[in-house]
């Protein structure tokens, strides 16, 4: 192993382990909505199981990813990247061998607590490892290898479930998790951070975390026991009360998980409810569209997987010409444009019918990939520039953050619309309109409040980065 890992190439091989581990988690952002049918059918769940499926998985990582950049930084990168690693690793082998949809929603729950282990540590390694002379291109790569993860997530899903089984889109994940706990400790060397200042807030993981789980809940439960029943009343209620005593709880912590006079900046808050926006329209969406393609039109799971494709090419291909632009004229114009054509795609897909061809879906994917590329960049981009670089950090977990809190939200949202109407398509027509307001909400918002900082050039990497990640 000496012959090949040496003092000049070694951060090559820490790259190399810390990439395994995002690419498992950025492909289990996009590898399940294809394989929900198949699910369902497997498992017998409901419409309701299946939101829990997804928003269950998004709504742990946003809870606890901010407090995983803590641990990390307070035990050590390498040894919580580890840990998150392991959870991650079995709770995958847990949902590929879920006799149920109880199991199931359970497993995916704990793959999310892994994930938000795992991702706050990953960019820290990273600038940890590399002098500032080459840490753009390791953030490069870095980048690259979530880009991909992203965009062969729904076509992996839809193989795996035509030709294998669903199980087989978790099961996937553990060789590579076992590969990844061998190679770390030989690859990555451990790092914290040394200040005194450093604490767990453990009252504001708590109230977050109770608060966002009781107002997903109450969304997709409503249509379940009823929007007047004592139990998603009571539901909504918890919510209010965790949620205010959070922000309370954070205004009076020494050491808080979410500094919350970050958002005394207009550009830092606007950038954020941009991206809150985003994940409330574009996850539920897209949730739905895989269900629409395969219950609706008959496509396979092979097919529906591949038709996301134009869109994550688009945006593959569009992001980083975005972020190129951005530096240019500022993120405020960009952001309000590409959140007004998510708006119309979504407007566009509320004419779909019951027999349509995929070259009606085409256009609005099109559509879509320029919005989402002209969008996921320069909102980063106006958050990062607008926190010191010593807050970089914290500054992404918080927009990562918002996007996962808006997907897990966006699902049980337009679920709730979807489950109470007449027919699946009347309901998804209903939720894409919805979802197109909201779009056209956070184009209002860009525009108002994001303007253009001018930054110094450490900012950029950072930045560019954390732009892929939001992506």
């Amino acid at each position: 192993m000496r012959r090949f890992v040496t003092p000049e190439n070694k951060k090559w091989w820490t790259l190399a382990a810390v990439s395994v581990g995002l690419f498992m988690i950025m492909l289990d952002n996009t590898v399940v909505n294809v394989a929900l049918p198949s699910i369902r059918r497997s498992l017998g769940m409901s419409l309701e199981g299946l939101e829990w499926v997804v928003a269950g998985y998004a709504l742990t990582f946003a809870a606890f990813m901010l407090i995983g950049g803590k641990l990390a930084d307070y035990f050590g990168r390498r040894l919580i990247f580890m840990l998150g690693l392991v959870v991650f690793t079995a709770a995958s082998l847990a949902c590929g061998l879920a006799p149920n949809g109880g199991f199931l929603i359970g497993a995916r729950v704990v793959q999310g607590l892994g994930g938000a282990l795992m991702n706050p540590a990953t960019l820290s390694i990273i600038t940890a490892t590399f002098a500032p002379r080459e840490r753009g291109k390791a953030i490069g790569i870095w980048a690259g290898v979530s880009a991909m993860a992203l965009a062969i997530g729904p076509l992996v899903g839809g193989l795996l479930t035509e030709h294998v089984n669903w199980n087989w889109i978790f099961f996937v994940n553990v060789p590579f998790g076992i590969a990844g706990l061998f190679a770390i400790p030989i690859f990555i060397d451990e790092s914290r951070d040394e200040s005194a200042h450093q604490r767990l807030d453990l009252p504001g993981l708590a109230s977050s975390a109770v608060g966002l789980f009781s107002l997903t809940y109450g969304f997709i439960e409503a249509n379940n026991y009823g929007w007047s029943s004592p139990r998603i009343l009571g539901a909504f209620a918890v919510a209010v009360v965790s949620l205010v005593a959070f922000g309370l709880l954070e205004r009076h912590q020494r050491a808080p998980m979410l500094d919350l006079s970050l958002f005394r900046n207009r550009t830092f808050g606007g950038a954020n409810a941009a991206m809150l926006f985003v994940g409330l329209a574009m996850f539920g969406t897209f949730f739905y569209l895989s269900l629409y393609m395969q219950n609706v039109l008959g496509y396979s799971p092979v097919k529906a997987g591949a038709s996301f494709l134009p869109m994550t090419v688009l945006i593959i291909v569009i992001a980083p010409r975005a972020g190129a632009l951005t530096d240019k004229v500022g993120s405020r114009w960009l952001v309000g444009g590409g959140m007004t054509l998510l708006a119309v795609m979504l407007f566009y897909y509320t004419q779909l019918g019951a027999h349509e061809s995929f070259w009606k879906i085409l256009p609005g994917l099109l559509i879509g990939g320029v919005g989402m590329g002209m969008t996921m960049t320069p909102t980063t981009a106006a958050a990062m520039s607008a926190v010191a670089v010593d807050q970089a950090g914290v500054g992404s977990a918080v927009l990562n953050s918002a996007r996962q809190v808006g997907g897990s939200l966006g699902i049980a949202v337009m679920g709730s619309i979807v489950a109470g109407s007449s027919s699946y398509l009347t309901g998804f027509h209903d939720a894409l309109r919805v979802g197109s307001l909201l779009c056209l909400a956070g184009a209002v918002v860009a525009v108002a409040l994001i303007r253009k900082i001018e930054h110094p050039h450490e900012h950029e990497q950072v930045r560019d980065a954390a732009a892929v990640e939001a992506a």
